[in-house]
């Protein structure tokens, strides 16, 4: 089995994942480690970060630092294309796995 394309779907996933966290809220790296873990992936900060900073370097995220006990904690917001990408994405995958799991 070829896990190197599953590697490929799971990042895709992820990435749809953090803008729907950060439609909703701010979204921080550790805390959203945390919450992939949740749903079973269990992805390294040398994975997760390059995702953040690709998302924001394309215009679908935006970061501000702030200070927390001493520490500067980089929280990310999802942008108005980040949305629309967002709702493209929702359309998308809906119509796919109608389609995958239909009887």
């Amino acid at each position: 089995m070829s896990y190197s394309i599953i590697h490929e779907f799971l990042l895709g996933f992820i990435k749809i994942h953090i803008l729907y966290h950060a439609d909703k809220e701010p979204v921080f790296g550790q805390a959203f480690k945390q919450e992939l873990k949740r749903h079973g992936y269990d992805i390294s900060y040398g994975t997760l970060y390059p995702i953040f900073h690709t998302l924001e370097r394309q215009g679908y995220l935006h970061s501000k630092k702030e200070n927390i006990k001493g520490k500067i904690r980089k929280y990310y917001t999802i942008t108005t294309k980040g949305k629309r990408v967002l709702q493209q994405s929702r359309i998308k995958a809906k119509e796919l796995f109608d389609e995958l799991f239909e009887k």
